[in-house]
């Protein structure tokens, strides 16, 4: 076979920039102790937005006779205390990432909001982008009465909303 058969159509010989940078990536965040990597990328879904506005993971030491690994949290001075008091419910979050009880212990790290390198960076998060134009007035009319019968609020506006998308993305 030469190369033009083996190519797929789609990608007319080009690659995803993920799959460039997929096994850099691995090693970056592997030089820190993560072995998954989505504990970082993805902290905010892990653990909540609550405490991942306060706190995020800075590395995992594994122990050397035994199982369970230390992960490593910063925060700055001020939310500590309470960070220590969500520590069981931040590892049993952690944890469902892993599948199964690979952190045993979490360490909290103080830093000052400014001044160290550390603590320049900022805890929040950026949401993601929502839908840039207005909506159609007859999508947002359909997807309003299909919702009608629920009874939640929280869940009807969010049906609307899911509706609108559809109704709009369909045309």
């Amino acid at each position: 076979m030469d190369l033009v058969s083996q190519r797929k159509a789609t990608t007319y010989g080009f690659k995803r920039t993920s799959t460039l940078l997929q096994k850099r990536i691995r090693n970056a965040s592997e030089s820190r102790g993560f072995a998954q990597s989505r504990l970082l990328t993805q902290w905010v879904e892990i653990v909540g937005q609550d405490i991942a506005a306060i706190a995020r993971p800075v590395k995992i030491s594994y122990a050397k006779h035994g199982l369970g690994a230390t992960l490593t949290v910063l925060t700055t001075g001020a939310q500590a205390l309470m960070l220590e008091m969500q520590k069981e419910k931040l590892r049993q979050k952690v944890n469902t990432v892993y599948g199964y009880n690979a952190i045993s212990r979490i360490t909290i790290t103080q830093t000052a909001p400014t001044g160290f390198s550390e603590g320049q960076a900022s805890f929040e998060h950026q949401q993601k982008p929502g839908p840039q134009a207005a909506p159609d007035p007859k999508a947002k009319a359909k997807a309003e009465a299909l919702a009608a019968p629920v009874r939640d609020m929280s869940l009807r506006t969010a049906l609307e909303l899911l509706g609108q998308n559809i109704i709009s993305k369909s045309k």
